[in-house]
């Protein structure tokens, strides 16, 4: 059969065990839903996209209350502090429990928004049913535009 359960422990939330202090950066972001997958929050991490406390890390790097966390992804570069610490994935309400936002990174969110929302899609004055020729354009451009270099 299998193992009973404490009322206590059953009542406690899921995200917040007793006695953790600390969770690697890989586990915590996944669990505080900025990336999809623990894989995919290793590679952020990896690459360099991930800062704590201003210093690159590796994905074993433990987190704790108090620390700030910048993490860059394709919406733009979020500044958070630690609030809680988890290593299990939970539902968004309990996730969003576990870091604040800083001012700055909120504002800077807000007006990248902004701008995307203004901005005209690559190609958007192509007319209404483009040629092969404008097909081909378009796609250099949106190319070009992908990679950060004029077309």
């Amino acid at each position: 059969m299998g193992q009973l359960r404490t009322p206590e422990l059953v009542a406690l939330p899921y995200l917040e065990r007793e006695g953790m202090e600390q969770a690697r950066v890989d586990k915590w972001l996944w669990a505080a839903r900025f990336f999809k997958t623990r894989s995919a929050a290793a590679a952020a991490v990896l690459g360099g996209r991930v800062h704590v406390n201003g210093v690159r890390v590796k994905p074993a790097k433990e987190v704790r209350a108090g620390d700030m966390v910048q993490v860059t992804t394709r919406s733009g570069k979020r500044t958070v502090e630690v609030v809680g610490v988890a290593d299990k994935r939970g539902t968004a309400t309990a996730a969003a429990t576990l870091y604040t936002e800083t001012a700055e990174s909120i504002s800077a969110g807000e007006k990248a928004a902004l701008e995307r929302r203004l901005a005209r899609p690559p190609g958007a004055d192509l007319g209404a049913r483009p040629t092969k020729l404008d097909r081909r354009r378009l796609e250099a451009m949106r190319r070009a535009h992908r990679h950060g270099r004029p077309p």
